[in-house]
């Protein structure tokens, strides 16, 4: 592996998280907590390698072995304390500003989180309280803006696109930066940078200054996939299920691009929530798009849908090849609808109360091998459950994929096992393949991929 070039430096913060009581300075500290150490550390060190072409956690986490962060308690405020931080960070000794922000927010979101978990506030055994849980998180991160009316439209995609999908996403971010819409995405690179990118120019042609780009991540990701430089509100959620519920709490319509298992993912567990039979009516503007090229993609996932959860759920979202402008007033449209159906409800413009969630959707999932050969795919099953367990599975791909955990699991017990009937198994087995053979599916440094599942058709 190359040399990496390091730095050392002393940081404080601006305008987030100025003082820290001695008590969470102790929770942080290494000696006083090894788990919220590590875990800060984690999401510094990504925080620190924005621009990174790698999306392997366990290489990050290995290529800079000696970072350590330690933070100190002054009169005057709280100061970080870099040692062999990566050098790209800084400018003439001094931290790039977009950088400090986002390290200062997951020092903010973990501190928080901690203490919050500890409170005797948090219900964290009901639906509803895992949604005030979320709702806690982002209001305290200060993305919660009441009387702002609906405009925040969130870009799900793979980080890992051809140059001509990329150039799409900022296509699409321009036309809508046009209409003023904000932009919030997983904060990463590929198609989670694009659309910010694309956007940040169509605000400043209208010239509209107070654009947001939301980035929302967990530890987790957020290892694999450092926060693209555009952020400029980053929440830390602490695990997938709270990252995706506030997605769908704070966006007010979703796009879709191209992409691999994690979008699968992001779009199943969509899909399963608007099938919930409490949600009919809902309305939440979905799109699938992309390029002439991605057609086929985009075919096959379609498809896909229809073979397992029927045609119920293809009616959910309308597709748009190569049609930016298209995308952005569809979208545009499908907002008024939903203002208008919040304000007759009275419900708040900044959190989808209404929206029901179950907590099939809410539970953590655990990707070991016991718990993804487990789960119950059939189609005996109500649309919305048999999605929820198809986003479960999608999940532990991810994870074996680029999560440092999900690898070293991968690396002891050999590949996770799905299993499941025909009829879901064979449409699974020919939407994982179509990703491999379209290079939606990478390995780090550019080997073929290796898949980390084994796709099992259960006797009936």
């Amino acid at each position: 592996m190359p040399p990496r070039h390091v730095i050392n430096a002393k940081v404080s913060p601006k305008g987030s998280l100025e003082t820290l009581s001695h008590r969470e300075v102790q929770q942080l500290s290494e000696a006083g907590s090894d788990g919220i150490y590590r875990l800060f550390r984690q999401c510094a060190l990504a925080i620190l390698n924005t621009g990174s072409h790698s999306d392997n956690a366990k290489t990050i986490l290995a290529a800079y072995e000696s970072f350590e962060v330690r933070i100190h308690q002054q009169d005057r405020g709280v100061r970080l304390e870099l040692c062999n931080a990566p050098a790209d960070a800084f400018v003439d000794g001094e931290m790039i500003a977009s950088t400090r922000e986002m390290l200062f927010s997951a020092l903010r979101d973990i501190v928080y989180t901690e203490n919050e978990l500890d409170s005797h506030r948090i219900d964290l055994h009901s639906s509803q309280g895992i949604t005030d849980y979320v709702f806690h998180l982002l209001r305290n991160a200060r993305t919660l803006r009441p009387g702002v009316e609906p405009k925040i439209v969130v870009c799900w995609g793979g980080h890992s696109i051809s140059t001509e999908e990329y150039k799409y996403t900022k296509r699409v971010g321009h036309e809508l930066g046009l209409r003023k819409l904000d932009i919030c995405t997983g904060c990463g690179p590929g198609v989670m940078k694009g659309p910010m990118k694309g956007a940040t120019i169509g605000h400043a042609k209208q010239r509209f200054s107070g654009g947001r780009y939301l980035g929302l991540t967990e530890p987790g990701i957020i290892a694999a996939e450092a926060p693209n430089p555009i952020v400029n509100e980053l929440v830390i959620l602490p695990d997938i299920e709270k990252r995706l519920e506030a997605f769908v709490r704070v966006g007010h319509g979703i796009v879709i691009f191209p992409g691999g298992a994690g979008t699968a993912e992001e779009f199943l567990y969509l899909l399963g929530i608007l099938m919930h039979p409490d949600n009919q009516g809902v309305p939440f503007p979905l799109v699938l798009t992309g390029p002439k090229s991605a057609a086929a993609y985009l075919q096959q996932l379609h498809d896909f849908v229809g073979a397992t959860l029927g045609e119920a759920a293809q009616n959910l979202y309308q597709i748009i090849i190569n049609d930016p402008a298209q995308v952005a007033r569809h979208m545009a449209e499908g907002l008024q609808q939903v203002k208008h159906f919040r304000r007759e409800r009275n419900d708040a413009f900044h959190f989808n109360w209404l929206l029901k969630i179950d907590e099939s959707f809410q539970r953590p999932f655990d990707p070991t091998h016991a718990n993804m050969a487990a789960l119950q795919l059939t189609r005996d099953l109500p649309p919305h459950e048999l999605a929820a367990n198809l986003r479960r599975a999608f999940s532990g791909i991810v994870a074996g994929n680029v999560k440092d955990k999900g690898i070293r699991l991968i690396e002891e017990h050999g590949c996770y096992e799905i299993h499941g009937e025909a009829a879901v198994m064979q449409p699974l087995d020919q939407l994982l393949q179509a990703f491999v053979a379209q290079h939606r599916m990478k390995m780090p440094g550019g080997a073929a991929y290796v898949p980390c599942y084994r796709v099992v058709e259960s006797e009936v």
